[in-house]
């Protein structure tokens, strides 16, 4: 024999909760219909359209590269003409450089924008793969070494190496301020953007102007060149350092060359702009280095230096931490 039950009419506050159950099931029946829409997971979708198991490189790759079909690029999307952003679009000599050498790997290297000097840092935590924002390969960086301190903060990356460029300085047009290249910037105000080789440099010039009883170089870092210019275009500043191809690009296009104008000649301290990879991933540092050697033999590198205007600043040769 069962034990009878007896069943109750529901009332008003249980009729709620079931309906609030149900509501919270249909929910989440809806979201698992139209998947995660994060943006690292339609990032994955998207890589797995471009997947191609047969382009010529995709065997090189990590197979754990492979599976995702994507790889998570650093970079500093405010750099004209290197990387930008044009009606919401990311252009310039790094995405197109990097299109190209997805075509060789079979893979999706998407981009991700973060200020200059978190980089290094987004590299180590694994919030990137690689780094690829007109990064200049030096040995600091290679060993994981910081510029301003000299103590070691990580690994350090490995570098290829793809194109070769200096740093030049820029005033306002016509008003140059007695600017006339860094020996003549003391007492003078410079602006550079924060982590850069450019900011480097202007930290030893300035140290050496007091050293020969000078006024020192009054120093203003900015999270991205975009913001130096600025301040040089307000008068804020009477000069700006950038990378040879940021300064000739800012000079030619701003205020349709009426802002600025190059002073101080050719550019200082030629050296290479480098793919950062951590440490201990040289399987997929050869196959990125594979991958940059084949646009070059293809003929799509010279396309995208050409359409930059930046072609004397290609390498003859793809280097492994070249930098010094």
């Amino acid at each position: 024999m069962t034990a009878s039950t007896t069943r109750r009419p529901a009332t008003g506050r249980s009729r709620k909760a079931v309906a609030a159950a149900a509501a919270v099931v249909a929910s989440l029946m809806l979201l698992s219909a139209c998947g995660d829409q994060t943006d690292a997971a339609i990032a994955r979708r998207e890589a797995q359209k471009n997947r191609n198991v047969n382009a010529p490189l995709f065997k090189m790759l990590p197979k754990d590269v492979q599976e995702k079909g994507l790889l998570q690029v650093g970079s500093d999307i405010t750099y004209k003409p290197v990387e930008f952003r044009s009606n919401g679009a990311i252009e310039g000599i790094d995405p197109d450089l990097a299109a190209a050498m997805s075509k060789q790997l079979g893979i999706k290297l998407n981009f991700n924008n973060a200020t200059f000097d978190t980089l290094m840092g987004g590299l180590k935590s694994k919030r990137y793969d690689i780094a690829m924002s007109a990064m200049t390969d030096t040995k600091e960086r290679q060993q994981g070494i910081d510029s301003n301190t000299g103590k070691k903060i990580g690994q350090g990356v490995d570098f290829i190496d793809y194109l070769n460029v200096g740093v030049s300085l820029y005033t306002q047009k016509g008003k140059t301020k007695g600017v006339d290249g860094w020996e003549t910037l003391c007492g003078k105000k410079l602006a550079v953007q924060r982590g850069t080789v450019s900011h480097d440099l202007a930290k030893d010039k300035s140290k050496a102007c007091e050293k020969n009883d000078q006024q020192p170089i009054s120093i203003e870092a900015y999270d991205n060149d975009s913001e130096a210019q600025t301040r040089l275009r307000t008068g804020g500043v009477d000069a700006v350092s950038s990378d040879y191809p940021v300064a000739a690009y800012a000079v030619k296009v701003s205020g349709h060359g009426n802002d600025f104008q190059m002073v101080g000649g050719a550019p200082l301290k030629a050296a290479p702009y480098g793919i950062a990879v951590p440490k201990g991933q040289e399987k997929l540092r050869d196959a990125l280095k594979a991958a940059v050697e084949r646009t070059i033999k293809n003929g799509s590198y010279a396309k995208v230096l050409d359409k930059w205007d930046v072609k004397d600043a290609a390498v003859k040769e793809v280097q492994l931490n070249g930098g010094s």
